[in-house]
């Protein structure tokens, strides 16, 4: 696991740089943020001094203020993964309609779509976020099309295809409920269990894409007047923190929004059914141990580095979190492939397991391509490449998932592992 560590000395929020007079040998010792030593005493160094540097102030968790006041602000994070609760724990109540579930997500303000009230008056809504992201989406409005029309798909499939055959005993080509031991699944014909493909493409096309490409883009980091009004200490109207800020803060709360204490989120890792959940799966492996302390302090740094107006340290933090999030999804993408293969070649094979586990797989391997490789800043898998592994797995046969092999699910495992430092090996344990 790849780690940058920065050694910081903490005596204040600056460093003091001092010079003498060509002329008479007076120290000056005092001098502003990023001005030359001496300029603002009016006293000439004669153009030998230093810049003076700001401290990064790292603090131990996550906590930044502004003349005493909290400038860490996710709420609108919070509330997308609170409906997207919501709504996942709805996929599986076969009295709901199709306009119920789209409703919740696409919800408008005011609608009464959620049991939460608050998510009710909210103007946020889960369907305008995914493939919204301005590095991979703001001039690419048909493949944001397509990718909203297919998450829409798997609300529609499961009301359509699935409800009509809630007490029917599915079986190859025909949806309906199958045992994964005392727990019941409901699959389409094909053996997709629809809730986990809404679920975990959600994350990459919602979680890491906002996260990812366009929340530590300096695309939005710096848009506009945003260095200046960072550098300046120049807040958004009415609130404590910068915009530049704000936006970093926004990526933190796609991982954090649900967590007991956010600004220690490792503490209770595993808060929501989205990318929380799963940089607990990864850091729970022996191999990936560390990947979640290793995002939380990129996470911290960063948003440090803005506060100290350091932008190069800032944007390494950012590359940090893109390979780690990367990593997490690509690790349970074949850890599900694995784990799907290792339920259908038992003596009895676990369809009912082994389709769940695949069709959580489908969801993490059309996550692929929002990822963010830092070397190319391309998707570790395009758009293109992702559908031809989502085709791999359910073409085997005319039956999808119940005629999977397992050479499908390893070549399909292998093409992933190959993109990444780690093996099959080690994602599958």
């Amino acid at each position: 696991m790849r780690k940058i560590t920065y050694i910081i000395t903490v005596l204040s929020t600056l460093f003091f740089a001092s010079c003498s007079s060509d002329d008479d040998g007076i120290d000056i010792t005092t001098c502003a943020d990023g001005v030359m030593n001496g300029d603002e005493t009016g006293i000439d160094c004669g153009g030998g001094c230093a810049p003076c540097e700001t401290a990064i102030e790292n603090p131990e968790i996550y906590v930044f203020f502004r003349n005493g006041e909290n400038t860490v602000n996710f709420s609108g994070q919070t509330t997308r993964i609170k409906m997207g609760q919501e709504l996942l724990s709805n996929f599986n109540v076969p009295t709901n309609s199709l306009k119920k579930l789209k409703g919740m997500f696409a919800h408008e303000e005011g609608s009464d779509d959620f049991e939460d009230a608050f998510l009710n008056a909210s103007d946020k809504s889960l369907r305008s976020k995914v493939a919204a992201s301005a590095d991979y989406f703001s001039t690419n409005a048909t493949d944001q099309a397509m990718i909203r029309t297919t998450v829409d798909g798997f609300i529609s499939a499961q009301v359509n295809e699935v409800y009509p055959n809630w007490e029917v005993v599915a079986a190859p080509g025909t949806a309906g409920q199958i045992a994964d031991g005392e727990r019941t699944r409901y699959i389409s014909g094909q053996g997709l269990e629809y809730n986990q493909l809404f679920a975990k493409s959600l994350i990459g096309s919602l979680m890491a894409d906002q996260m990812l490409n366009n929340y530590l883009s300096t695309s939005v980091l710096d848009e506009g007047e945003n260095v200046g009004n960072n550098d300046g200490g120049v807040v958004e109207e009415g609130k404590p923190y910068t915009t530049m800020e704000h936006k970093w803060d926004e990526a933190y709360g796609y991982a954090y929004g649900l967590n007991t204490d956010p600004s220690d989120p490792n503490a209770d890792l595993g808060a929501d059914s989205f990318l929380n959940e799963y940089i607990e799966r990864a850091e729970s492996d022996d191999d990936f141990s560390g990947v979640a302390d290793e995002v939380f302090q990129a996470f911290k740094l960063g948003r440090a580095a803005i506060v100290a107006k350091k932008y190069d340290v800032r944007d390494e933090q950012a590359n940090i979190i893109r390979e780690n999030i990367s990593k997490v999804i690509a690790i349970r993408a074949i850890y599900y492939l694995q784990g799907g293969k290792s339920k259908l070649s038992l003596e009895t094979p676990n369809y009912g397991g082994a389709f769940h586990s695949l069709s959580e797989a489908y969801g993490f391997i059309y996550s692929l391509q929002f990822t963010r490789n830092p070397n190319t800043e391309e998707p570790y898998f395009s758009k293109s490449e992702t559908e031809a592994f989502l085709t791999s797995l359910l073409g085997d046969g005319e039956n999808g998932l119940w005629d999977v092999t397992p050479d499908t699910l390893d070549a399909i495992s292998e093409a992933i592992a190959a993109r990444f430092d780690f093996t099959v090996a080690q994602a599958a344990e």
